[in-house]
């Protein structure tokens, strides 16, 4: 494994600590829409995701499909970190992830603790179906896959964190200095 990945790892495993630590409710389907929007997010801020995760487009939104498979049978690196247990519900079962280590934000930059902690805020008391809905808003990446170009099930590029009008300023910027860049060198 390299050591970007094993990086990317190590921030995934102490991500779902963290909001195993600071909200409420946690079962996997909030646990896959707080990491979408961690990683979208710190995405559209630096060109960078924090774990590494591909998500896809299913019908209840985003989902990281390797960590989906995986929970099914948690590797070893979980053990002594994470405990995922099924727990029936008014709705049926429900996986739940709880913590058994403390947290270590050693791992991650300023700007990624603080999107942990926004997100936990804002979500804190939130509900699967809650979460849902606030992944499945117009022109989010979700919805652009899903609903707009009609891809249902396929991966979700992390590059449409960027909106349409960043993208286009960004592009303008570019463009603006290689030309005054181009004039300098006349």
């Amino acid at each position: 494994m390299s050591m970007l990945i094993q990086h990317e790892r190590e921030k995934l495993i102490e991500a779902v600590k963290f909001f195993a630590q600071n909200t409420k409710k946690l079962g996997k389907t909030k646990l896959f829409k707080l990491l979408y929007f961690l990683d979208f997010t710190h995405f559209r801020d630096t060109g960078r995701p924090v774990t590494g995760l591909k998500y896809f487009a299913w019908p209840m939104g985003p989902v990281p499909t390797k960590l989906f498979e995986e929970l099914e049978r948690p590797s070893t690196d979980w053990e002594g970190n994470c405990l995922f247990k099924l727990v029936a519900t008014q709705k049926g079962n429900m996986l739940t992830v709880n913590t058994l280590s403390k947290f270590d934000p050693a791992h991650f930059s300023k700007r990624e603790l603080r999107i942990l902690q926004e997100l936990a805020v804002q979500f804190k008391d939130a509900d699967a179906e809650q979460m849902v809905e606030q992944t499945h808003l117009e022109n989010l990446p979700w919805h652009q896959v899903y609903e707009v170009q009609g891809r249902r099930q396929e991966h979700i590029p992390y590059a449409m964190a960027v909106r349409k009008q960043e993208e286009e300023a960004l592009l303008t910027l570019i463009n603006d200095r290689a030309e005054m860049i181009g004039a300098l060198r006349k």
